[in-house]
């Protein structure tokens, strides 16, 4: 790397290239937009190209790529959820992230940890067995591990959280993963780039054309743009775009905050999650702890932080591992998580024909990244609603087929 900065960086007959186009102008139509410019509106413009060969595609983001919750997640990779449908979901997921630095010839940090979801009650630890039965049955490797097997694999762990809370067990998922999102978003965005995909940076969407029924165009801050397919990938802004479209949906909007310490000596090498403390916890390639806490208790469209909850997840936090109160926290900051009623996302066709919709995605949206842009992609590109994603239609709320998806959801919400 040093002898490439060397040789490149201090002469203009060697530019590096840039990771994708930024247009000038905006074409007047085009086959499809994609309103959103974080990992899955990405995500989706690479296999619409890759897969399905359509390229006069135009990604709009309103501020920068992977700005939105892309860029403010913790970066947990895994599919130990409850139900088969989000089981096999999220397990597709997890293939095709590892796998996706060699797609896109660049590194995205993917490193295997292991995650422990801790149980300290016996009626969550009967989840866990639960979720791992679930697990094994579509081969999920996830089980159900007791305190002498967690305290063998993370000696620092105080299994007695204070004394009130005593860890019982876990459910222990081996495929359990980070990565590094800001690289995820990059390598999708370069990969449709080079496909022929436009990037729009700084262009906000202000209006959907709709006649008869049919969506026929967007309008933005830059002009109106002709299309017959619309893909909407925006988290926390959907409720604003689904309005203009002209019909609904049950997402709420809630700020979910995230803190990192200053590094230490690398000693966490798995990921711990406690439903009940609130809390999950990774150690990053550089030292720092990455943690969270479950969702503000009330609907806000702000990427405000809060000294209450720093205040919360440290506490919590401490009664994990005590041997960190010298740590300093030395950033926190939020997203805006688009939390349906059953915690499953919102994906496929809506009211308004050509107009598709990919949202709910909550806690969850990162470690979904590959597999929305795969089906959303296909969606897009025959009209046909692959069964990986029928499950998650947005007319399951009027049928009363919900999917129960929030005893998985990594945090009590």
């Amino acid at each position: 790397m040093a002898h490439q900065l060397l040789r490149f960086a201090m002469y203009k007959d060697h530019p590096e290239p840039r990771m994708f186009n930024t247009p000038d102008e905006l074409q007047d139509s085009y086959d499809v937009v994609i309103i959103g410019g974080g990992g899955h509106g990405l995500a989706a413009a690479y296999y619409l190209a890759k897969d399905h060969g359509i390229t006069n595609v135009a990604v709009l983001e309103k501020g920068y790529i992977g700005g939105g919750n892309t860029g403010r997640n913790t970066t947990i990779v895994r599919s130990n959820y409850l139900t088969p449908e989000g089981v096999q979901f999220y397990d597709k997921s997890v293939r095709l992230f590892q796998d996706l630095s060699q797609d896109f010839d660049l590194n995205i940090f993917y490193s295997t940890r292991g995650h422990y979801t801790l149980a300290h009650t016996e009626g969550s630890l009967n989840t866990m067995r639960w979720r791992a039965e679930v697990n094994k049955h579509f081969d999920v490797d996830s089980e159900v591990v007791y305190p002498n097997e967690i305290r063998r694999d993370v000696p620092e762990m105080n299994l007695e959280c204070g004394g009130e809370m005593p860890v019982m067990g876990a459910l222990y998922h081996a495929p359990g993963a980070i990565a590094r999102h800001d690289a995820v978003a990059w390598g999708y965005g370069k990969g449709a780039s080079l496909r022929g995909a436009e990037i729009h940076q700084k262009t906000e969407v202000t209006g959907i054309n709709i006649e008869s029924g049919r969506v026929t165009g967007v309008e933005t801050n830059r002009g109106t743009i002709n299309t017959k397919k619309v893909l909407c990938a925006v988290a926390g802004f959907t409720p604003r775009l689904t309005e203009m479209a002209g019909f609904s949906t049950p997402i709420q909007i809630r700020p979910l905050q995230a803190a990192v310490s200053e590094p230490h000596k690398p000693w966490l090498d798995t990921i711990i999650v406690s439903g009940t403390l609130h809390t999950y916890i990774n150690q990053s390639s550089r030292g720092e702890l990455v943690m969270g806490s479950s969702l503000d208790p009330y609907e806000l469209h702000s990427t405000r932080s809060s000294l209450d909850f720093t205040e919360g997840l440290i506490d919590n936090a401490l009664d994990l591992f005590p041997f960190t109160s010298e740590l300093k926290v030395v950033r926190q900051w939020a997203g805006m998580a688009d939390i349906t009623p059953d915690f499953a996302p919102i994906m496929g066709k809506t009211p308004v024909e050509g107009f598709y919709l990919d949202s709910g995605w909550g806690t969850w949206g990162f470690k979904a990244t590959p597999v929305s842009g795969k089906t959303m992609s296909e969606l897009v590109a025959t009209d046909r609603v692959p069964e990986l994603i029928e499950p998650f239609r947005l007319s399951r709320f009027t049928e009363n087929r919900l999917m129960g998806e929030r005893a998985a959801a990594s945090v009590g919400h």
